[in-house]
């Protein structure tokens, strides 16, 4: 199987492909519904087939399909991960409310919603926010505008990832700078490891002080977790399979993709990734068509979709020797 795996500039114009003559009109995407537990369904599957699979979580892919229908891209719907309460929900609010803290860190929308959840249990206590994204960001929007004075969002990184942001958060003068870290029970701990001291539930204080040149100390909370969809009514999977790209944005809905179709033969079409952490994933697990733009976000990732289906038909269409 070729390898196809790209980064690419998100401003970077990608030709859309061009349906067939005549035959082609854009559809709402196959809408998935709950049937026996954990069992998803579709309740109008799309006509033609789809040209690529979205995997977000029910009611988040909205305006990923719609930026493919301006392409003509027809697109089947297929969550495949859900986000479920994790072991340190309960314990936000009290934390919010019995310490400070110099900076709360969100990485990703779901983040943020929960811990929107929390500080508004909490009575809502002034916080200031660094966030991971322009999507992430966009989530706090309606309550700073409310609500500025207790809650401001005030730094991003140069580019949205966690890493990056690890490197770049500003620090006062004091010889103690602390953060809270509500995330994914399933996140990474590359905002520990770039030099920041966690020091709750994973190292003490002084443990690891060979990544604390900084001087940020993090609690981190799992206020949250995913768990996979593990059941696909069968007609409903089968069109995913044949679809060319499957477009994921995260290692959970990549690891539950790639569990779904484990006893596929011979699947080789492409993966496009909203990023570059998602789309590094990919590349561990052994796949080789795999896109994601250089810069994560909605933009990039339709694009990295155009690239990916670009392509397929370029092969498609190639002579036969």
């Amino acid at each position: 199987m070729r390898d196809a795996a790209m980064a690419f500039s998100s401003s970077l114009a990608l030709p859309s492909p061009s349906p067939p003559s005549g035959t082609f009109r854009a559809r709402p995407a196959g809408r998935i519904r709950t049937g026996a537990a954990g069992r998803f369904q579709a309740c109008s599957l799309p006509s033609p087939p789809p040209d690529v699979v979205v995997t977000r979580e029910r009611g988040k892919s909205a305006k990923l399909i719609a930026a493919l229908e301006k392409h003509n891209i027809q697109s089947l719907e297929l969550p495949l991960i859900e986000h479920v309460d994790g072991p340190d929900t309960d314990r936000l609010p009290d934390v919010l409310r019995n310490d400070k803290f110099d900076w709360i860190i969100i990485t990703s929308p779901e983040a943020a919603a929960v811990f929107l959840k929390g500080w508004m249990a909490a009575g809502s206590p002034k916080v200031r926010v660094a966030v991971v994204g322009a999507g992430t960001a966009r989530v706090f929007d309606e309550v700073s505008q409310l609500d500025h004075q207790s809650l401001e969002v005030a730094f991003s990184p140069s580019k949205a990832m966690g890493k990056i942001l690890a490197s770049e958060l500003p620090r006062g003068s004091e010889s103690t700078c602390k953060v809270l870290y509500p995330a994914s029970a399933k996140a990474s701990h590359e905002i520990r490891t770039s030099c920041i001291v966690c020091i709750y539930d994973v190292f003490p204080p002084n443990a690891e002080e060979g990544l604390s040149d900084r001087g940020f100390y993090v609690t981190r909370l799992n206020t949250y977790t995913t768990v996979p969809v593990e059941d696909v009514e069968p007609l409903t999977l089968k069109l995913a399979i044949s679809a060319p790209v499957v477009a994921v944005a995260s290692p959970s809905a990549l690891k539950a993709w790639l569990k779904l179709i484990s006893k596929a033969n011979n699947w080789d079409n492409s993966i496009a990734c909203i990023g570059e952490t998602t789309g590094s994933a990919a590349k561990k697990l052994g796949l080789k068509s795999v896109y994601y733009p250089t810069t994560p976000g909605l933009e990039g990732w339709v694009e990295s979709i155009l690239e990916a289906l670009r392509v397929h038909r370029q092969l498609k269409e190639a002579p036969k020797c």
